[in-house]
């Protein structure tokens, strides 16, 4: 099993002890166990849609014998009247994984529709549009998997998977080339490679980074953007070249054509909006 369907497994089992508890009692008085009821994924607003494969591991979850018929792929720009799934099952089942299934695959449609909006104001240009670490906690596999299927990269996973020598971390150990020399040393003595991004605030630091060297990107953090074309420029292709801090839809354009090689951004993830859908009981019997 992969770590993505290890952590899948483990979201869906807490959301639904979460949401069901003891039971669904609404449910379990109102409607017979024998009955069944086909229902549909209805789509209410324009967006990019993700989560279907994660809706259909949450009803397999309630219902291991649910008929799933998957009309729309993640990924797909939507309408409103798109029907992007019907599921039949046990009509307790549908009503049990209904919330779980609805807020998730709202929200990650929510971010999926926020990074293709990012990747079209970039549309041409060679630059790569990454997420960070400002996600959810306990939903940053599948968010960071939104992102993706909306056109953007995923950055770092946590503090695990690359290295990022951030402000706080030259201040506390003195200096940038203390800080680089430590990293370098740490990773040797472990026998870890890494990649290795260091912020600079300024060109100062930028040519103290330059001076010194062993990283494998350069952060631009809350440069302005003739500031961040001259920093650019400096570092030619000595090394990779990233902004960050205050990038939004309105201006990650302008940040694109100063040449820099990736932009992230955190509001692809902590600014996203849900994407309305909604899930509704087209037929019963039994």
């Amino acid at each position: 099993m992969s770590d993505y369907e290890t952590s899948l497994e483990e979201f869906i089992r807490l959301g639904l002890s979460e949401d069901i508890g003891e039971g669904d009692h609404t449910s379990m008085a109102c409607i017979r166990s024998t009955r069944i009821s086909k229902a549909k994924l209805l789509v209410k607003e324009d967006g990019v849609i993700s989560g279907i494969d994660v809706a259909r591991a949450i009803f397999k979850q309630v219902a291991p014998a649910c008929d799933f018929e998957q009309l729309i792929e993640d990924g797909s720009h939507v309408r409103p009247g798109d029907i992007a799934f019907y599921v039949t099952c046990p009509s307790r089942a549908i009503l049990m994984a209904e919330r779980l299934a609805l807020n998730t695959m709202q929200h990650m449609s929510g971010v999926s529709t926020m990074a293709s909006l990012f990747a079209e104001e970039v549309e041409g240009l060679p630059v790569k549009i990454l997420d960070t670490r400002k996600t959810t906690p306990g939903m940053r596999f599948l968010e960071k998997e939104a992102v993706r299927l909306g056109g953007c990269h995923n950055y770092r996973h946590g503090l695990y998977d690359w290295i990022m020598i951030k402000d706080n971390h030259i201040d506390a150990c003195g200096s940038i080339p203390t800080a680089i020399d430590r990293v370098n040393e740490y990773l040797k003595k472990i026998n870890k490679e890494l990649s290795i991004t260091i912020e600079v605030r300024n060109l100062v630091e930028l040519q103290s980074v330059l001076d010194h060297g062993g990283v494998t990107r350069i952060m631009m953090d809350n440069f302005e953007i003739p500031i961040l074309k001259e920093a650019v420029a400096m570092v030619g292709k000595q090394f990779e070249t990233e902004a960050s801090g205050g990038i939004t839809l309105h201006n990650v354009r302008a940040y694109a054509e100063t040449g820099v090689d990736f932009i992230s951004s955190g509001a692809i993830t902590h600014s996203a909006g849900s994407l309305d859908m909604s899930l509704k009981i087209i037929m019963s019997e039994g």
